[in-house]
C-alpha cells in the first residue's frame, strides 16, 4: 500500500450509505486505487485551484458523477471528507465551503 485512505468523523461514510451498491463498488475501486497506485490519473483525483491543498476523488457510475473531496496529511495519508453527487458543471459552493471548514477542523483536532 502506497496511501492510507482514512475518513474524517462521519461525513464520508453518511454519504457512502446512501449510494447504490454498484456506485459503493465504484467508490471502493477509486479508493484501492488511490491507496496503490504511485502515480494516480487526474481522472481520479485532482487538486482544486484556488485551494489550499483540497483535492477531489471523482467517480463516475454510468451518466451519474460523484466527488469526495479530501486532503493529504504528512504526505502518504488521505483525508477524506464529505461527498455529493454532481449535477451541474460547477461545483456547489456550499459542498466546496464544507470540505474548507472540515480540513480545517481536521488539522486544529490534530493539533490538540
Amino acid at each position: 500500500m502506497i496511501r492510507q485512505v482514512v475518513f474524517y468523523k462521519h461525513h464520508f461514510f453518511e454519504f457512502y450509505e446512501q449510494q447504490t451498491e454498484k456506485v459503493q463498488e465504484r467508490i471502493d475501486y477509486v479508493l484501492e486505487l488511490i491507496a496503490n497506485v504511485e502515480r494516480v490519473p487526474v481522472s481520479y483525483l485532482k487538486h482544486l485551484e484556488g485551494t489550499d491543498g483540497l483535492f477531489e476523488v471523482r467517480i463516475q457510475s454510468g451518466s451519474n458523477i460523484f466527488r469526495i473531496f479530501c486532503c493529504f496529511d504528512e504526505g502518504r495519508l488521505v483525508v477524506l471528507f464529505n461527498g455529493f453527487q454532481k449535477k451541474t458543471e460547477k461545483t456547489p459552493k456550499q459542498e466546496l465551503e464544507k470540505a474548507e471548514r472540515l480540513k480545517q477542523e481536521y488539522f486544529n483536532d490534530k493539533r490538540k
